[in-house]
C-alpha cells in the first residue's frame, strides 16, 4: 500500500509542477542573481576553540572567536534562507585585537585568530559545492602601523597623511599612497595570490570612495583580465560619495548606496511613511548597481531601530526584505538580520551570532522571498517604475522581455488600495506572498488593495476563473488514492480469512 501511495503522491506533484508557471533563466548567472551574505568572521560563529587565544567576550575590541570552521558550520542554514554568495571580512595576518581585519601586517597569510589557508580551500570547496560563491574584503587603503614595510625607509614615498579618524579602528592604521606606482603593484600582486592560491569568486574592495579614482580604473581592470567573472563590489565609507563615477569609470560590479540605504530604514522604521520615498531616492541612482541592505556592522541594527517605535518584528522586516529583493539592485544580508539581532551600538551589533535565538517564522519568509526573486527573472533583471500610491501604499512595475510583475508594499497602519489602470482586459493579478488575487473591474481598472503593513508581488496572466482541468485532475487523484486503499484493505481482509 505504501508504495502506490508514494506513486499517485509522485504523480500529483509531477502534474502540479505543469501548472506552476515555468520561467527559465534566460542569462548566465551574474552577480545580480546573488543573495549576498555579510560576514564578521570573528563574531559569526566559534567553530573550533584551537583557535581560541587572546580571546574575551567580554571586551569588546577583543578576538570573540570566530572563526573560518564556524562559517563552514553553518553554510547549510545560509542555504537555507536563499543565501547564494558570502561575503567575508578581511582575513589576512593582523596585529593584536584586530578582530574586525583591518589592520594587516601581512597580506600573504591567513590570520591564525580564524583559521589556516587550508580552512580557506574547506570553505571554498563547500560552498562551490552548495553553488555559493565566496567573496572576501580587500583593504586596500590601509595597512597596520606595525606592517613591516612602514619602517622601510625605502618605502617612505608609500605612505600619505591620513585625514579620517573615524572608524575608531582607523587610530592604528597608516594610509597607502594608491597614487604611487609601486604601491599599485604591490596590491595588484596581491589581489593576483588570492586569486591563483584559493578559488575565491570576488573581492569586496573596502572603502572605495577614499581611494583615488585612477587606482581603481587600473586595478579593477587589472582584475577583470585575470577573470572577467571575477565580482568586484565596492564598501562605502561616506554617505554622500560620488558613486556615479565609481560605477561608470571603474570595472567595478556593485557599489553600496548609503543614501538609499538610508531611505530605506528610514521609511520602514516607522509606520505610515511613504514608500515611495525610497522611489526618490533611488532615481538619483537608477543606472547604477546598488547593493541593498537594512544593516551594516557599524551602526544601530535595523531591529533596534524600528522596535523601539513599537513595530512588530515579523511585518516590518517582511515589508523591508519585500522592497530589498523584487527592486533593482544586490541584496545584502548582515550576520544575525535573519534572526534578527539588537544593538545601538556597533559594539552591540558585533557580538557573536545568538544562532539558538530568533524567529522561526522571519527565516521562513526569508526562504520564501528569495525563491520568489531566483524564480522569476524579471524580479531581477527589468526595469523598474512606480505606479502609483496611495498614503504609505505604493505599487511598483518591473519589465523583463514579455514578464511583468507588480510589487505593492503598504506601510500604513490602515488598509489602503491602488487601481491599475495599464492592464490589459481579461487578465488577472496573482499574488505569491498572500495568495491575492486581483482582477478586472468593472471600470476596467484592477484593484489592488492590502491590509495595513503587508506586501505582495503579482504575476499577470490570462484570467481562466476556476482552473477546472486543474481541480478535476486533483479530484481524480484524489478519488483513485481513496479507490486503491479501499482495493487493498479488501484484499488484505480476504486473505486473512
Amino acid at each position: 500500500m505504501k508504495k502506490i501511495a508514494g506513486v499517485f503522491l509522485a504523480v500529483g506533484l509531477i502534474a502540479f509542477m505543469t501548472f506552476v508557471p515555468n520561467v527559465a533563466a534566460e542569462r548566465e548567472r551574474g552577480l545580480e542573481d546573488e543573495i549576498i551574505y555579510n560576514i564578521l568572521i570573528d563574531r559569526y560563529n566559534n567553530g573550533t576553540p584551537t583557535n581560541d587565544t587572546q580571546v574575551n567576550l567580554d571586551d569588546p575590541q577583543a578576538y570573540h572567536g570566530g572563526d573560518l570552521q564556524g562559517v563552514i558550520a553553518k553554510l547549510d542554514d545560509l542555504q537555507e534562507i536563499g543565501v547564494t554568495t558570502i561575503s567575508l571580512s578581511p582575513l589576512m595576518e593582523n596585529s593584536d585585537n584586530g578582530f574586525h581585519g583591518y589592520w594587516i601586517e601581512d597580506f600573504y597569510q591567513v590570520e591564525d585568530h580564524i583559521g589556516t589557508m587550508e580552512d580557506l580551500h574547506t570553505l571554498i570547496e563547500e560552498a562551490h559545492n552548495r553553488d555559493m560563491k565566496v567573496v572576501i574584503e580587500f583593504v586596500t587603503n590601509y595597512v597596520a602601523a606595525s606592517h613591516p614595510i612602514v619602517d622601510d625607509s625605502e618605502k617612505a614615498d608609500w605612505f600619505i597623511d591620513n585625514e579620517l579618524t573615524e572608524p575608531a579602528w582607523m587610530e592604528n592604521t597608516v594610509r597607502l599612497n594608491l597614487e604611487h606606482p609601486e604601491v599599485e603593484a604591490y596590491l595588484l600582486d596581491v589581489a593576483a595570490y588570492w586569486m591563483e592560491e584559493t578559488a575565491i569568486d570576488g573581492f569586496k574592495l573596502h572603502a572605495v570612495d577614499q581611494a583615488p579614482l585612477t587606482f581603481l580604473e587600473s586595478f579593477t581592470q587589472y582584475i577583470k583580465e585575470l577573470n572577467p567573472e571575477f565580482y568586484l563590489l565596492g564598501d562605502i565609507l561616506i554617505t554622500d560619495a560620488d558613486n556615479a563615477e565609481l560605477i561608470n569609470d571603474t570595472a567595478l560590479d556593485a557599489v553600496g548606496n548609503m543614501r538609499l540605504n538610508d531611505a530605506m530604514v528610514e521609511v520602514f522604521a516607522e509606520p505610515d511613511n511613504a514608500v515611495e520615498n525610497i522611489y526618490e531616492v533611488w532615481q538619483t541612482a537608477k543606472n547604477q548597481q546598488p547593493l541593498l541592505y537594512m544593516d551594516d556592522f557599524n551602526s544601530e541594527r535595523f531591529t533596534q531601530k524600528f522596535s523601539e517605535n513599537g513595530r512588530n518584528t515579523l511585518t516590518t522586516w517582511s515589508l523591508a526584505l519585500t522592497y530589498m529583493y523584487t527592486t533593482p539592485g544586490v541584496p545584502m544580508l548582515l550576520q544575525g538580520s535573519e534572526l534578527p539581532m539588537y544593538g545601538t551600538e556597533a559594539e552591540e551589533s558585533q557580538r557573536l551570532v545568538p544562532f539558538n535565538s530568533g524567529e522561526p517564522d522571519l527565516k521562513e519568509f526569508h526562504n520564501r522571498i528569495s525563491a520568489l526573486r531566483n524564480e522569476f527573472p524579471v524580479l531581477r533583471y527589468g526595469d523598474f517604475e512606480i505606479v502609483d500610491s496611495s498614503g504609505a501604499l505604493s505599487v511598483f512595475k518591473r519589465t523583463y522581455n514579455d514578464e511583468t510583475m507588480y510589487i505593492a508594499i503598504n506601510n500604513g497602519s490602515e488598509s489602503a488600495y491602488v487601481d491599475v489602470s495599464d492592464i490589459p482586459s481579461n487578465m488577472e493579478l496573482r499574488g505569491y506572498l498572500g495568495d491575492n488575487l486581483v482582477r478586472e473591474n468593472e471600470n476596467g481598472n484592477y484593484r489592488i488593495g492590502l491590509a495595513r503593513e503587508s506586501a505582495e508581488v503579482y504575476t499577470v496572466q490570462t484570467d481562466a476563473g476556476f482552473n477546472w482541468l486543474f481541480i478535476g485532475f486533483v479530484v481524480g487523484v484524489f478519488v483513485l488514492f481513496i479507490g486503491a486503499i479501499i482495493f487493498l484493505s479488501a484484499k488484505q481482509k480476504k486473505s486473512n480469512m
